[in-house]
């Protein structure tokens, strides 16, 4: 059983910041890729960082110079920091590992139940 805990979400204003954080616990051997993702209203699930156990990064487009993720290994945990906020941004945001339950399972992708961020004036 592996569970993924999100905390961090709200409501803002359009420049403000706010940081979104996701502790993963359970049965876990190992976690490779730590991602969050969003869902604008009526649309698409889309990635929007994603972190490598290596340190390495990946933005999307619509966020690179305002976003920075990163990681605790020995926590297990990602955060999500986010400036200048923009309207655009506000979405339901996921966050996603991929991760081993033990050295005889292969990687599999775990999702957190989401939080809400709101941007508006």
């Amino acid at each position: 059983q592996v569970q993924l805990v999100e905390s961090g979400g709200g409501l803002v204003q359009p420049g403000e910041s706010l940081r979104l954080s996701c502790t993963a616990s359970g049965s876990i051997y190992r976690v490779n890729v730590m991602s969050w993702y969003r869902q604008p209203p009526g649309k698409q699930r889309d990635l929007v960082a994603a972190i490598a156990s290596d340190g390495n990064t990946n933005y999307a487009d619509s966020v690179k110079g305002r976003f920075t993720i990163s990681r605790d290994g020995a926590k297990n945990t990602a955060y999500l920091q986010m400036n200048s906020l923009k309207p655009e941004d506000t979405a339901v945001y996921y966050c996603n590992i991929d991760a081993r339950r033990s050295i005889t399972t292969r990687s599999m992708p775990y999702w957190g139940k989401g939080t809400l961020v709101t941007v508006s004036s």
